[in-house]
């Protein structure tokens, strides 16, 4: 992890702001989905990309009745027809 060389005080309501250069740079937007990670002391924030409800995995993902399903997991499905 490379620091940013930024700093930034947190809010009364727990808020940061992620400076504008920061948003350009990684392409997020007003309304964007952001993960919130922990890992040891460290908090981590990502864009949000939605994982398979089953295995996990992250590709080839889409949404199925308010759900997100791979296509690897979906053509197990489909095989169990």
């Amino acid at each position: 992890m490379k620091p940013a060389g930024v700093v930034r005080k947190v809010d009364q309501l727990g808020r940061i702001v992620l400076p504008k250069s920061l948003r350009k740079r990684y392409q997020m937007n007003e309304g964007d989905p952001v993960e919130i990670l922990v890992q040891g002391d460290h908090i981590i924030l990502e864009r949000y990309r939605p994982r398979c409800v089953f295995c996990t995995s992250m590709d080839n993902v889409s949404e199925f009745k308010d759900r997100y399903v791979c296509g690897v997991c979906m053509n197990e499905m489909q095989g169990m027809l």
